[in-house]
């Protein structure tokens, strides 16, 4: 049995949980807004944003690994580096959001996506890179410990943005104009609360660009770390597709227009309230037993949601407290583990590393965008219009079905995976 952890606040951890949110207010909400947005916006079909999604996601094939390579060839210069991918993120939400198209909309869509997802993602691999040092300067526990701030943190991120249009809506006609500058103001709040905290103990030097690849070694090259990044690959496919089709899940097989705020509150702060549970579930009986509750608790919710008709919106919220205290699990554990296996390796390149991280996390999202929307639209599905019994099934399948297939892939992969336990 594990030495349970710490999860009581400490000094100097409160930046990671304001800059994991401001990274995470622009990650899934976006793949829950942006379309919607523009299809209600500007009329783009749903097959389009999927085809542009999926090749914006192409482009992380080559641009995650480059990114992690340069987090950590610039570790000396990470602050002004961190401070410039803040900025583009904040101009491009400005520029998705708060911007009519000065041209084509698909093709603005598709270049402010680039910006922002460019900066988003080199802070998260920056961030979760700079986290592996600094949980080992914090001692036993430190990894669990800081994954709980930080997880913390990035969930009630995207609690915020989440909900954020749909409360502005109420004070203001522009509610997107106004989420996107205040994401702005929040990314710079980020900046500055953790300027300090980029560096680190480490005085490894920066790699010369032919040892580029050698940054990927110590990933590539242990067992376990490559079956983590599996198991991450598969575990987000879940959330993908779930979170690509909400929307269209609650206004057109619920029929509750109007009910997607509260419920995605619900569903984050459940995540949110629960991953310091558990972290402490974690340090009490296990990562891998807290990780295959976690994930057989997801497979149930989800398998209910396939028998949703329309009305079932208080069995809808039960399933959303449920998966998204599943999610919390997932959020937490998974790249803490990660990064005490990075640090046990101990032969660097954790920027590199969380490179590849980030690269196959995102790779669900680019399968399920190229997937998933135009398979809908091939089923019939009309978003916003009026949907036969056989494209809503369609729907609920994809949505409901699809993830509970996925997560046993996960958990089988994860039963034969060998996990120390410290």
């Amino acid at each position: 049995m594990t030495a349970l952890p710490t999860l009581a606040p400490r000094v100097g951890l409160w930046p990671w949980s304001v800059f994991a949110a401001m990274i995470a207010a622009a990650g899934l909400p976006i793949y829950i807004h942006a379309p919607k947005f523009y299809v209600d916006s500007y009329g783009v079909s749903l097959a389009a944003l999927g085809g542009v999604l999926a090749l914006l996601r192409l482009v992380d094939v080559v641009q995650d690994p480059l990114l992690g390579w340069l987090a950590e060839a610039g570790r000396k210069f990470r602050a002004a580096l961190v401070a410039g991918a803040a900025l583009l993120m904040a101009l491009s939400m400005i520029g998705l959001f708060a911007i009519a198209p000065p041209f084509a909309p698909l093709l603005w869509f598709a270049l402010m996506l680039t910006g922002l997802f460019s900066g988003f993602s080199f802070l998260t691999i920056a961030f979760y890179a700079q986290g592996v040092e600094k949980a080992e300067a914090m001692g036993s526990g430190g990894h669990l410990r800081l994954a709980g701030w930080r997880e913390t943190g990035s969930l009630l991120g995207v609690s915020l943005a989440a909900v954020a249009p749909v409360v502005l809506a109420a004070a203001t006609g522009q509610p997107f104009t106004a989420f996107a500058l205040g994401f702005a103001g929040l990314a710079a709040l980020a900046v500055l609360a953790m300027w300090g905290e980029w560096g680190g103990p480490s005085a490894r030097p920066a790699p010369r660009p032919r040892d580029a690849f050698a940054l990927f070694r110590p990933a590539f090259g242990d067992a376990l770390a490559r079956r983590f990044l599996l198991i991450a690959l598969l575990n987000a496919a879940p959330v993908a597709v779930t979170s690509t089709l909400f929307l269209f899940f609650v206004e057109s097989r619920l029929a509750a227009p109007g009910w997607e705020g509260p419920l995605l509150l619900l569903f984050f702060l459940s995540a949110a309230g629960a991953a310091p549970l558990w972290a402490r579930a974690a340090g009490r009986w296990g990562e891998k037993r807290s990780l295959m509750a976690a994930m057989v608790l997801a497979i149930a919710a989800f398998l209910w949601a396939v028998t949703l008709r329309e009305g079932d919106i208080m069995a809808f919220a039960l399933i959303c407290a449920a998966s998204g205290a599943a999610m919390g699990a997932d959020l937490t554990l998974l790249p803490a583990l990660f990064a005490r296996r990075l640090a046990a390796i101990g032969q660097g390149g954790e920027g590199a590393a969380f490179g590849l991280w980030s690269f196959v996390s995102k790779l669900s999202l680019a399968l399920a965008a190229a997937l998933l929307l135009p398979s809908l639209q091939a089923a019939g599905f009309v978003a916003g219009g009026v949907n036969d019994a056989d494209a809503l099934l369609a729907l609920s399948l994809l949505y409901a079905a699809l993830p509970c297939a996925l997560k046993l892939l996960a958990i089988a992969l994860l039963t034969f995976t060998r996990i120390p336990e410290v």
